[in-house]
């Protein structure tokens, strides 16, 4: 997949979702306390060193709320900060600015904490191998957590059911693999098929038939490499299960093209920004 460009009526539309969650049935009744005369100016500093993601979604909840607003970056998405670090300067109302605040620091946490995490894995495998995510996604939020794995020298899995065809254990388990891909093959019609398998036994019943990857999950990093050995000749290979920090670099090590990790999604820890007034 190539990297995601998020438009500016993506952005719009799901910061305004967001807005109405929080802002639904009246409003902010503890702003609306603040005289609406009152400006102030703001700066938005990281607490902790990051790789920082999510500003134009930031930016649009302000605007969204009060276009007006001056939201002025210091900082790009994908840049790397450290603690204590100004990534943008905003001035306005100050009723309005507290409106938006919690909206506008959740995308920045989320977005960036996935970004973090992703370039941890990407740093630690050195270009051996490229890092992926899954569809392990908050529903409604894909895109936007996989425009976040981008941020962080991550690649994308697909998108959705339909971009390929992907044989997993459970499709297996209720039917046959060998005819499972035969039928993809017949059916693919440009799609890309990945098969996944978990013995070696499985992997040479279907090699040579005519797929793009194979996905060796949970092996041992013994029978990864053996696997790798055997189907580099045929497909591309990528592994997933049981993938963390701590056994990353030794399942690079086997030669693998793409190493699929669910948590750099699913379990990403938020990034720690505040509004300093």
């Amino acid at each position: 997949m190539s990297k995601i460009k998020l438009s500016k009526e993506f952005i719009k539309s799901t910061v305004k979702l967001a807005l109405n969650e929080d802002l639904y049935p009246s409003g902010d009744i503890t702003s609306g306390l603040i005289n609406n005369d009152n400006v102030i100016t703001v700066k938005l500093i990281s607490n902790q060193s990051a790789i920082v993601g999510g500003l134009l979604f930031a930016k649009e909840a302000f605007s969204l709320i009060d276009s007006k607003i001056n939201f002025i970056v210091k900082k790009k998405d994908g840049s790397r900060v450290k603690k204590g670090s100004v990534i943008a300067s905003i001035k306005g109302k100050a009723k309005n600015i507290l409106i938006a605040e919690r909206v506008a620091l959740n995308f920045l946490s989320h977005i960036s904490g996935i970004a973090t995490k992703t370039n941890k894995f990407v740093k630690l495998v050195k270009n051996k191998s490229k890092i992926c995510c899954t569809r392990k996604t908050i529903p409604n939020l894909r895109v936007v957590q996989k425009y976040a794995v981008n941020l962080g020298g991550g690649t994308n899995h697909r998108f959705n059911l339909s971009d390929e065809y992907l044989i997993k254990d459970n499709h297996i388990a209720s039917s046959d693999l060998k005819s499972l891909v035969l039928k993809a093959i017949k059916n693919k019609k440009g799609k890309k098929i990945t098969v996944e398998v978990d013995t070696i036994k499985q992997l040479r019943s279907i090699l040579g038939l005519k797929f793009n990857t194979v996905l060796l999950d949970n092996m041992s990093i013994k029978n990864l490499k053996r696997s790798v050995k055997i189907a580099k000749k045929y497909y591309q290979t990528e592994a997933s299960g049981n993938v963390n920090l701590k056994t990353v670099k030794a399942i690079a090590s086997t030669g693998v093209n793409r190493i699929s990790i669910g948590s750099i999604t699913h379990s990403a820890p938020a990034v720690d920004f505040k509004l300093e007034i």
